[in-house]
């Protein structure tokens, strides 16, 4: 495969979307496990408890009394005419991941940079697509992943009913 062929596979966009959020039992962290419509891809990132909360919320459509940052953030976009197009999950490096979010105004297209944790959660409240880059997924660490996220997805609904 010619250096242009590769450049395109990996930069491939693979839609994802969240299907749980799951408490990391040995550490204060939240486990956000991002998976492809067919199953097929299963992308887990870790986020902080906080951050793993406002996505909880966002998945079960739980409005808060006073404005989240995520909603204040989506207020301003619709108050203001930008529309937050796409999130995509763009790098992994060091076991960090990296993101951005599309968004357009009057016809002008631009992306910021982002945490993994702030875009899924922007994009849950604003419903607009997720995405990892082919490049992204080949780069996970993948081995066993879907026993351990059953077993891990076990030991959280069993401490959840004790």
């Amino acid at each position: 495969m010619d250096a242009a062929k590769q450049q395109d596979a990996s930069s491939e966009l693979v839609a994802l979307s969240v299907k749980q959020v799951l408490d990391d039992g040995n550490t204060d962290t939240r486990i956000v496990v991002l998976k492809s419509d067919d199953a097929g891809v299963t992308l887990p990132i870790w986020v902080g408890s906080a951050e793993g909360n406002a996505i909880r919320l966002a998945m079960d459509h739980v409005v808060t009394p006073r404005p989240m940052s995520h909603d204040l953030i989506r207020s301003f976009a619709d108050h203001l005419g930008v529309r937050i197009e796409r999130v995509v999950i763009t790098d992994v490096k060091s076991s960090t991941y990296y993101a951005s979010i599309a968004f357009a105004s009057k016809g002008l297209h631009r992306t910021l940079d982002a945490r993994p944790s702030d875009a899924i959660a922007l994009a849950l409240r604003a419903g607009c697509p997720i995405y990892a880059t082919q490049d992204v997924l080949n780069r996970r660490t993948a081995v066993h992943l879907d026993a351990w996220i059953n077993r891990l997805d076990t030991n959280n609904t069993e401490t959840q009913q004790a």
